[in-house]
């Protein structure tokens, strides 16, 4: 009983106890803090990193293809038994996206994915990392009348039909603009005969000499200064001009532009109005872009950071890209943005363009137009919840060794190895680094413990003549210790779990007093500071914090229990 009184008392009247306990209260706090954090920041990693990737894919090589999907995806469903969940083929092309940006053309190089409506929302996380509503729900490569998020203003097929309006618009006046122009060089060529070589065309539909299509072509170094001729002219009006490439001069003639004449005209078939692409009504093949590949970061006139999107939904780029086999070459495709693609995984919303798997297939000459056979440059592969994905994995090479076939057979944890590998690392490292700030509180409690012994020198020795043994002494320090340590580790428990419940509250208060942002989510890719607390890791820091205290009283207690009680007196 008198060793947890003895033991009690110290802790309750030395103020040195104190600051033991601080120390290790801080230690712990640290502890749990950093690892909930670095936990929270890992599981959103993950999650995000195989939100794009197949559990498992069995993939050609580069620029590479796999004949007869449908025959090796039964293979592998042979293989794998009822642990797969589903299959995609998916078609992968290195390509390079160029839209037009205030009159520059915009050239952004992409990893161009050709890839299933109904399949490959079932093996990877595609849909809920679309921005439009409706594709969520039901996902198409069509514009959407709504349903994009606010932060992309003008977008959908209201955005699409206003720009091709205002380009009609645009063409109508140049050609109002060129047809005034061609009256004016007209008259200024009738006026002005001495300066110009004339070739005259007899028009097949000419009904006299008055009606004909003359093509006058200007010596060098004497074409006429339309701005001149423009501000002498006798007030022509440019919309009075029809746009037909027909008009009268002052010589009373009639001038048409030549146009070759073609014999075979009325055998061909004439195109119907609606036969001809209208941007107003119509879209090209759709296309679905990374949020990064179009989104910049802008100052505003007040210094505030905004966002800026280059292209948006509703948007024509061009997709350059190299068809397959030997004679391999450049092919370009217009297609139409209809929405945008957002991980938050930067390197995958800076590079991934998707398209529909069918028509990349045949502009790339992967599908044959007689049989419809087609190829795919990889199958990803979808397994049920708790399967074995390294099983499986390897039960897939023994299937198709590479000595046979020249696929590459990996699941998502082996794509992202380095990395994964690279973040635990670090977590381990900081982990042993933060440990040592327990420890260095050990010492404190060492340290201490030796100053009380030696303090306390005459205290023992009463005790020991008393009839206390070795023992007895030694527990007085050892429950000391552990007292200490019991206390600062539940105290930095609660104030470990405290500060991560309001951690997100306090970066906004220490943004608020230091001026500066602690947390951009622009770089984290995260709304918020994510945080998982593990029991398990709050119990082992607990029992360390401690199984250190313990350890730092030994050698003062068995010190303590060494003294003799007359040397202890000796000099009282």
């Amino acid at each position: 009983m008198y060793k947890l009184l003895l033991s009690w008392r110290y802790l309750r009247t030395r103020f040195i106890a104190l600051a033991s306990i601080v120390s290790v209260t801080l230690g712990v706090a640290t502890l749990i803090v950093v690892n909930s954090v670095m936990s929270g920041f890992v599981f959103e990693m993950k999650t995000r990193l195989h939100g794009i990737l197949s559990d498992i894919e069995v993939a050609a090589p580069l620029l590479g293809q796999i004949s007869h999907p449908e025959v090796h995806m039964r293979i592998i469903r042979d293989v794998l038994g009822d642990d797969i969940q589903s299959m995609t083929g998916v078609v992968r092309s290195p390509a390079m996206v160029t839209f037009t940006v205030h009159g520059r053309q915009m050239t952004q190089q992409v990893m161009l994915l050709g890839i299933d409506d109904e399949s490959f929302g079932q093996v990877t996380d595609f849909h809920p990392y679309l921005q439009n509503e409706n594709k969520k729900e039901a996902f198409t490569f069509n514009l959407e009348e709504s349903g994009y998020p606010e932060y992309v203003r003008d977008s959908g097929w209201e955005y699409r039909r206003s720009k091709a309006q205002q380009q009609k618009r645009i063409d109508l006046m140049r050609r109002q603009q060129q047809a005034y122009y061609d009256t004016v060089a007209a008259d200024y060529i009738a006026d002005n005969p001495q300066l110009y070589q004339q070739t005259a065309y007899t028009s097949p539909v000419a009904a006299s000499d008055d009606d004909r299509a003359i093509d006058y072509r200007p010596l060098p170094a004497q074409a006429p200064d339309f701005d001149k001729i423009h501000s002498s002219n006798q007030g022509l009006d440019a919309s009075e001009i029809p746009a037909t490439g027909s008009y009268t001069g002052r010589d009373g003639k009639t001038y048409r532009k030549f146009k070759p004449y073609d014999p075979h005209a009325e055998f061909r078939t004439q195109p119907a109005a609606e036969d001809f692409f209208d941007p107003e009504k119509d879209q090209h093949t759709g296309i679905i872009l990374g949020l990064a590949i179009s989104k910049r970061k802008t100052l505003d006139e007040a210094g505030n950071k905004r966002d800026f999107y280059m292209v948006r939904p509703g948007d024509d780029v061009q997709v350059i890209f190299a068809t397959v086999g030997q004679n391999a070459k450049p092919v370009s495709e217009n297609c139409t943005l209809v929405d945008f693609y957002s991980s938050n995984m930067h390197e995958y919303d800076s590079s991934f363009a998707f398209v529909p798997i069918k028509e990349l297939q045949k502009v790339r000459g992967m599908m044959d137009p007689l049989t419809g056979d087609s190829t795919v440059s990889s199958i990803q592969i979808k397994m049920k919840p708790g399967a074995d994905l390294d099983k499986a994995r390897d039960a897939l090479i023994a299937k198709f060794p590479p000595e046979q076939y020249p696929y590459d057979i990996h699941t998502w944890q082996d794509t992202q190895r380095p990395l994964l590998s690279a973040v635990n690392m670090e977590l381990t490292i900081l982990n042993l680094l933060l440990f040592m700030i327990i420890a260095v509180a050990g010492f404190g409690i060492l340290a201490t413990f030796f100053m009380i012994v030696v303090e306390k020198t005459k205290d023992i020795g009463v005790l020991k003549a008393l009839g206390a043994p070795s023992s007895g002494v030694m527990s007085i320090f050892l429950g000391y210790g552990m007292s200490l340590g019991m206390v600062g580790t539940g105290a930095g428990i609660a104030l470990g779990l405290l500060f991560v419940r309001y951690i997100n509250q306090i970066a906004e208060i220490v943004q608020v007093v230091t001026g500066q942002e602690v947390f951009d989510p622009e770089i984290y890719y995260f709304s918020e500071i994510p945080t998982i607390v593990s029991p398990m890791m709050v119990a082992l820091v607990g029992l360390g914090a401690i199984l250190i205290a313990v350890l730092a009283s030994v050698l003062p207690a068995l010190r303590a229990a060494r003294l003799h009680p007359v040397e202890a007196l000796r000099y009282e």
